[in-house]
């Protein structure tokens, strides 16, 4: 396995959909295009924006193909493999390896929580039937435990890990784990929270995993860059829009509202359908309208 650290901004896709179990083709060639044309540095398909947990195995093996075709190595793919069975883990990572996919990226498993002497096991067992590299991906929101520090430390043993995902939003947390770059500085660190990405990129991370940048690349795509470049005043006014962009996840009053606002932009900005896998529903006319005001005072 080879690796080539990655910078820059890696948007979690949302998947197209049509109907219960059917993608929008067309919606994703759309929204593939539009976010290469934004410069981002790579694509991160099957994670929580992309709703994997809700979609039937077919579905995400005709995702992974579909997605890795069309961008026919354009950027590199990560594609999310993270599942309650151990089994379909390692399926769902060598669909990925012979899609074409750069590495597979997997959370702490869910449903049962696990401790953290079996969270590194596991990690271990999955790790020795992988074809691709690796990125860990810290989402305790929603799995309900975390990769601890510790944990992160021994499991860097590992060469074909490359990387940690953080979505805890615990800018602590992260501070700490980015001195793990020390052990392993060929580990690409990234930021999930998309306001929170000028401040980690500021203290050494690579990129951030930004659902906004579905919407927006350019705008994500520039605001990684003057964090780069140090350019305080055009992080400061970049930032302003990015956290604009924020009130359309407060439209709704489920945690499932974040994918709705997305896909409800997407849609409306003529990208793809906003049809989204059950249990969830898209945003009616009265929630719609509120998300197209936001996007109009943007003005990106």
């Amino acid at each position: 396995m080879t690796w080539k650290p990655i910078n820059g901004i890696v948007p979690p896709l949302v998947t197209p959909l049509l109907g219960r179990d059917e993608i929008d083709v067309d919606g994703t060639h759309r929204l593939l295009e539009h976010m290469i044309a934004g410069g981002v540095a790579g694509l991160f398909v099957l994670g929580t924006t992309g709703e994997a947990p809700s979609l039937s195995y077919r579905l995400r093996r005709e995702f992974i193909e579909l997605v890795c075709k069309a961008v026919d190595g354009r950027l590199p793919v990560f594609v999310g493999v993270t599942d309650t069975a151990f089994v379909e883990t390692i399926t769902l990572a060598n669909v990925a390896s012979d899609a074409g996919a750069d590495a597979v990226v997997l959370t702490t498993p869910y449903y049962f929580p696990a401790g953290q002497t079996e969270l590194k096991l596991y990690v271990d067992h999955v790790v020795d039937q992988l074809p691709l590299p690796l990125m860990l991906y810290n989402m305790p929101s929603l799995t309900k435990v975390w990769f601890e520090y510790e944990t992160l430390q021994q499991l860097s043993q590992h060469k074909s890990i490359v990387g940690v995902k953080d979505s805890s939003g615990d800018m602590d947390y992260f501070q700490q784990i980015m001195g793990l770059k020390e052990e392993r500085p060929d580990w690409s660190m990234f930021i999930g929270p998309e306001h929170l990405t000028a401040e980690a990129v500021q203290m050494g991370a690579n990129g951030g995993v930004n659902g906004g940048a579905n919407v927006f690349p350019e705008l994500f795509a520039q605001y990684y860059q003057a964090a780069v470049d140090q350019d305080e005043s055009k992080v400061e006014s970049l930032q302003e829009k990015v956290d604009a962009l924020q009130a359309i996840y407060d439209v709704g009053k489920y945690a499932s509202r974040h994918i709705k606002a997305t896909k409800c932009a997407l849609s409306i900005k003529g990208i793809c359908s906003d049809h989204m896998a059950e249990p969830f529903n898209h945003f009616l006319p009265p929630q719609r309208a509120k998300v197209e005001a936001i996007l109009n005072r943007l003005q990106f």
